[in-house]
């Protein structure tokens, strides 16, 4: 008996609207923010040994790919794979470890 009410009561729950709310009559519609510009961007590592001044023996690849260009990223100059970095964990978690220990230097 729990159990079916508990169904029944997130049938009825509606998701909010999907899109963008619309727009009111009368009210001017306010445009975003201009976006900042971003850094410099270099090409991504794709070296099978980047250089890099830690020992990275052991590492995946990707994840020393990663860690050499988030070494890279320190400064004016990014040197990132954006299409990498959002689908590639290894990628992601190396560039973010580079840049971290990189920018404590």
């Amino acid at each position: 008996m729990l159990g079916a009410m508990l169904v029944a009561g997130c049938a009825t729950v509606s998701a909010p609207p999907a899109g963008p709310s619309p727009a009111v009559p009368g009210r001017p519609e306010t445009a975003a923010p201009p976006e900042t510009p971003g850094r410099i961007q270099a090409p991504p590592t794709t070296s099978v040994n980047p250089p890099t001044s830690v020992n990275l023996q052991g590492f995946p690849l990707p994840y020393r790919q990663g860690y050499a260009d988030g070494c890279a990223s320190v400064g004016m100059l990014e040197q990132k794979d954006a299409v990498r970095f959002k689908s590639d964990g290894q990628y992601r978690t190396g560039w973010q470890d580079g840049f971290a220990l990189c920018k404590k230097r």
